[in-house]
């Protein structure tokens, strides 16, 4: 017997049919001893209408624009208010289930566990989950259903903890609450060495380091969201990746490098289309240069990957590449041309048509030519290598967009990680 937190995605939870079903699940636990928390997400579809019914809302009439304004976003304070209403509907919707089951249970929004958050309304961070009376709720046998992806702000302001913030809140409050492990129950099947729909061959991971879980999650793998993990990570929370509709076969467990017995070279192949290269041409070869061009790309909000910088032959200028997402493009140009009297590039060159490729495992600390059998394995697919960046555990390679799946089924059959 153990209390745990079971999380629920939005096609989990899509309508009233697999909300059912979900409390089925929920039900098995109970019945199998342990106290349970459940975090839901909206309904499938759900968040996308109301975050379109905040802009709708947000524009002025024909004709009601003062000469000279500017149509802004929605006020992010009731942005979050409308949008945090997708998961109020499933958390109570689900309890309803529950106890029309038999399973005692009530609903949890996020003010209410509390879920205290940042004050920066739509991707506010998790600053402390002192959940005493929703843990003394648990320990009396009822079910806390809760509203994934809100929190609340300084001033008792709802928020939102932005992209994958009910994957955030899962582990969070299996944080708060002490639990034995976080269930994340999705739409697949696991953690997979790389995406099943560009390799059929790729694996399904019975476990995973969090550290290597993290880079993956950094690297474009959409399984669990960047945040949750480094909670998981800084919690020691057990975190399990299961399906909603097929949890008999295991899923995947997070867990440390300890636990893994076998340690492969690589464990996994992550990509990512969302990204965008800039490159400024002889720029002053100076101290200070490197700071003239990051200091207002960081003021700007625009967060920099990777880096590179030439050799300067003549020791007056040099080149320097850098890459950010797709989305931050604008504002990175916009950056660096208000700039540009200072940074004194000659050209600036910019690219969109690329995208990242990394290879990602644990065992690269302990075996010496992985980054050597990456660069030979897209040699010989005549794959060429824009920027290159590492840390202890990846490597990662810009290349053109368009040899993206032949550079990750060439690197997951090169690493052996192709199902037998």
């Amino acid at each position: 017997m153990a209390t745990i937190a079971m999380k629920f995605g939005g096609t989990s939870v899509a309508d009233i049919g697999r909300i059912r079903h979900v409390a089925t699940l929920v039900k098995r636990e109970v019945e199998r001893g342990n106290k349970v928390a459940v975090v839901v997400s909206a309904m499938a579809g759900e968040t996308n209408k109301l975050v379109a019914w905040t802009s709708e809302a947000a524009e002025l009439p024909e004709g009601a624009a003062k000469p000279g304004s500017v149509v802004t976003i929605p006020d992010q304070r009731e942005y979050d208010v409308v949008v945090a209403a997708g998961e109020q509907v499933t958390a109570g919707l689900l309890s309803i289930t529950l106890n029309a089951m038999g399973i005692k249970a009530r609903s949890w929004m996020g003010w209410q566990v509390p879920i205290n958050t940042s004050a920066v309304h739509g991707s506010a961070r998790i600053e402390g989950v002192p959940a005493s009376d929703m843990k003394s709720a648990i320990e009396n046998g009822e079910v806390a259903v809760v509203a994934g992806f809100q929190g609340v702000a300084p001033g008792t302001r709802i928020s939102t903890l932005g992209r994958g913030g009910s994957d955030t809140s899962a582990v969070a409050v299996a944080a708060g609450i002490g639990a034995a492990r976080c269930d994340i129950y999705t739409d697949v099947d696991g953690v997979y060495t790389t995406d099943p729909r560009i390799v059929p061959k790729a694996r399904r991971l019975e476990k995973i380091t969090y550290e290597e879980m993290l880079e993956m999650a950094s690297l474009g793998a959409k399984v669990l969201q960047t945040r949750s993990v480094e909670i998981a990570m800084l919690h020691r929370v057990q975190v399990r990746v299961l399906s909603t509709f097929t949890p008999e076969l295991g899923g995947t467990l997070l867990c440390d490098e300890e636990d893994i017995v076998e340690k492969k070279p690589v464990t996994g192949i992550a990509y990512s289309r969302d990204e965008a290269k800039i490159t400024l041409v002889r720029v002053p070869d100076r101290p200070g240069i490197a700071s003239a061009i990051f200091g207002p790309l960081a003021d700007g909000g625009v967060n920099v990957d990777m880096i590179v910088q030439n050799v300067s032959e003549d020791g007056a200028t040099t080149d320097l590449t850098f890459t950010c997402t797709r989305g931050e493009l604008p504002r990175a140009l916009a950056a660096i041309q208000t700039h540009a009297a200072d940074i004194k590039y000659q050209a600036l060159i910019q690219d969109a048509a690329v995208a990242k490729v990394s290879i990602i495992g644990i065992g690269m600390r302990a075996h010496p030519g992985v980054a050597s059998t990456m660069f030979r394995t897209l040699s010989e697919k005549g794959i060429n290598i824009q920027v290159i960046s590492t840390s202890e555990i990846k490597v990662s390679v810009l290349i053109a967009e368009e040899y993206v799946e032949l550079a990750v089924r060439a690197l997951h059959s090169a690493y052996e990680l192709d199902a037998a």
